[in-house]
């Protein structure tokens, strides 16, 4: 089947395309929610030429959605639609085990006449983590929740030093309370390894953020 991926630049998503490929799927493009008033992704913080950039390194298009959070469902719905203008008949997402997060998406796809693929449910939140390491996929700490992990691992790609600490501070894995975000910047599905420089740290309260560009 046809199917327009929803893409965060994050390991789930990632893995989640892979998984969609694997089992015979073909995607026709990427769909990404935009904060428009950042003008970076939602959850990720990837800019506009990052995401440029990543249209380049996986050899899809990507559908840009700006949404200022109101209106996230409609904006959602309306690349879905975009996308399924595109040749999609389904469309997949990169969700664990969160049974909101998937009604709510279903939702949608009832809306747009789509058919929801959730790849990755219930597969375990660790087991998808070693998973796409396993996979060799790479995937760079993009931001932490400082409360709860170092700000040493910003910067780093996860692995087995990384899981490490992060189970000695007692987080799940996987980050899917928020303790930290990814950009992953090469694997299988990459044509070309994403190209990066990292900046400097920034800090918004709880949360410690590298800039990369």
């Amino acid at each position: 089947m046809r199917f327009v991926m929803s893409y965060s630049c994050g390991k789930d998503s990632t893995l989640a395309l892979h998984k969609m490929i694997e089992a015979g799927h073909t995607p026709v493009c990427l769909l990404v929610m935009v904060d428009k008033d950042a003008d970076r992704s939602y959850f990720h913080g990837a800019d506009r030429e990052m995401l440029q950039r990543y249209e380049r390194a996986l050899g899809l298009p990507l559908l840009l959605c700006p949404s200022d959070g109101t209106d996230y469902p409609t904006a959602l719905e309306d690349g879905l639609r975009e996308a399924k203008g595109l040749g999609a008949e389904g469309a997949a997402f990169g969700d664990i085990d969160l049974e909101d997060n998937r009604r709510w998406e279903e939702a949608r796809c009832l809306h747009t006449d789509l058919v929801p693929f959730f790849p990755l449910w219930q597969c375990g939140r660790e087991d998808n983590v070693r998973e796409i390491l396993r996979l060799g996929y790479r995937c760079l700490i993009k931001s932490v929740n400082n409360t709860l992990l170092p700000e040493s691992l910003l910067g780093r790609c996860i692995d087995e030093d990384v899981i490490s600490v992060m189970k000695d501070a007692g987080v799940d894995i996987c980050g899917e309370n928020g303790e930290y975000h990814t950009l992953v910047i090469d694997g299988p599905v990459f044509k070309a390894p994403l190209g990066h420089d990292l900046g400097g740290v920034l800090r918004f309260g709880e949360y410690s953020v590298i800039d990369v560009r």
